[in-house]
């Protein structure tokens, strides 16, 4: 269901039942040297387009023009003693009033040349008017016209493929929804808004609109927006503000989020490309369903309840877990991008936080790298282990980063460590490095620097700190420890002790 909104117009021709094909311009069929046409009379700017092409020997086609023909005739209909009086100034009338968008005269078989009194008429009523010669059928003409649309057609349907090709790519990037707004306005050479469920502009892109624009803009986005429990009107609406035309799109989501689109013109593949966009949006901007929402909902109120993860696990899925911890290339990650990522990694289990999304993946998925992020995995783990998984991933997030891989996983073979109990191994640990009780900066710093076999530049990336930070840390750990880092022995003692910290 579409609401069509048009602004006033002073004057009110007949708006032509256009086809849904691109019209030729009319300068594109004056440039057919085959055809040989001439315009005579008329203006030729602003640029006049054509839908189709119609013949007629009727002296009064207004009943059979549908609005937007080029309009032929040989003159049949012209009475003998038309160049004296008042039948070129009502035949032309009655053509505009139509919404006929020119007319050929041809010159054979019944006139030499085109009457004078047609020329000024047309002249007079503003109607481009053209000569065609006696070579060239109308016939040749509207094969020539449907030409013309037909290789507009393959141009439009060429442009409208591009831009979802491109418009997906863009919703595949760590920055979907601002991304997908600027394809949108590339696209359509306008600007484009995503307005939140209270009317604000949350992301918008293109060429800023003037101030009436963008209110009009966000009025119109009323229309498509849910009132409390009450489905909207409409789906899409559109509207006129001047020279520009305005389009708005109901997100599919039905949380009120709606698409604004601002442009000096609409083609007629805009409405295709606005709703592939539309639909892109829809999804960034809902909540990804593989499980359901009251199931998750329960499992969170059971686990602020004080339920062990493993009594809550089994409302998400059977089976183990994997955390996965990602951190965007380019900027600091949003609500959309987290959302992106959980859909990709296929689990809605997303948690954000000021520069890292932690994602609760099923160990039966294999995270794979994606885009613009870097990632760590955890090894697959039991509910009752999530909290040590989400350490691990965290290591396996700054190893990749240090490294500057796409993405790491945590070693699950086992080691050394599987040969020790793991109370004795826990003991000590809270020994060996007491020193550094309440200073978990440099324990981490120092658990970093040792996986990162001593590198203090790869360090300084993983931490995001100056590299003499790093110095400063280790050379702090030394001292408390009162032990040689260089040693190493000490070096596996002390990765032994934290990886069971």
């Amino acid at each position: 269901m579409e609401v069509t909104h048009t602004m006033p117009e002073t004057t009110a021709p007949v708006a032509p039942a256009v086809p849904p094909t691109p019209p030729v311009p009319l300068s594109a069929l004056l440039a057919r040297e085959d055809l040989a046409l001439r315009q005579i009379a008329g203006p030729s700017d602003p640029p006049v387009v054509i839908h189709w092409a119609h013949t007629s020997e009727m002296a009064d086609p207004y009943p059979y023009l549908l609005g937007g023909e080029l309009l032929l005739t040989a003159g049949v209909h012209i009475p003998e003693a038309a160049g004296s009086g008042t039948y070129f100034d009502a035949y032309v009338s009655r053509i505009v009033e139509a919404g006929g968008a020119a007319l050929g005269f041809g010159l054979a078989p019944v006139h030499d040349t085109v009457p004078r009194a047609l020329v000024a008429a047309c002249d007079h009523y503003g109607l481009p008017l053209l000569e065609v010669p006696p070579q060239t059928t109308f016939s040749g003409v509207a094969r020539a016209v449907w030409q013309l649309m037909a290789q507009a057609r393959l141009a439009e349907l060429r442009r409208v493929t591009e831009a979802q090709q491109s418009l997906a790519a863009a919703a595949s990037r760590p920055d979907p929804v601002p991304s997908v707004l600027r394809q949108l306005a590339q696209r359509l050479a306008g600007h484009a808004v995503l307005h939140g469920p209270d009317g604000t502009a949350i992301a918008a892109a293109g060429r800023e609109p003037a101030q009436g624009v963008r209110r009009a803009l966000a009025e119109l986005s009323g229309v498509v927006r849910p009132r409390g429990r009450t489905a909207p009107r409409a789906t899409s609406a559109t509207d006129t503000v001047g020279e520009t035309h305005l389009a708005v799109y109901a997100l599919g989501a039905g949380e009120g989020f709606v698409l604004g689109v601002a442009a000096p013109r609409r083609d007629p593949g805009d409405h295709t490309i606005a709703s592939v966009a539309a639909v892109l949006l829809s999804l960034l901007t809902g909540e990804h369903h593989s499980g359901t929402g009251a199931a998750r909902s329960s499992a969170l109120v059971r686990l602020l309840l004080g339920s062990p993860p493993e009594e809550v696990a089994p409302l998400l899925g059977a089976g183990e877990w994997l955390v996965v911890h990602a951190r965007p290339e380019a900027q600091l990650p949003d609500a959309v991008a987290a959302s992106a990522l959980g859909a990709a990694l296929g689990s809605p289990l997303i948690d954000l936080g000021h520069d890292v999304v932690r994602v609760l993946v099923p160990g039966g998925r294999a995270p794979e790298p994606q885009a613009g992020w870097t990632l760590g995995v955890s090894a697959a783990v039991e509910p009752r282990e999530w909290a040590g998984a989400d350490a691990q991933a965290a290591r396996a997030l700054a190893r990749a980063r240090a490294t500057r891989t796409p993405l790491v996983r945590h070693g699950a073979r086992p080691g050394l460590g599987d040969l020790v109990p793991r109370a004795d191994a826990e003991a000590h640990a809270r020994a060996l490095l007491a020193p550094l009780a309440g200073r978990p900066e440099l324990a981490e710093t120092l658990r970093n620097w040792l996986a990162l076999h001593g590198s203090w530049d790869r360090t300084a990336v993983a931490l995001d700190v100056h590299r003499n930070t790093v110095r400063q840390r280790i050379a702090r750990c030394a001292a408390l420890l009162d032990t040689d880092l260089d040693d190493p022995d000490v070096r596996m003692e002390l990765w032994f002790a934290l990886r069971q910290s």
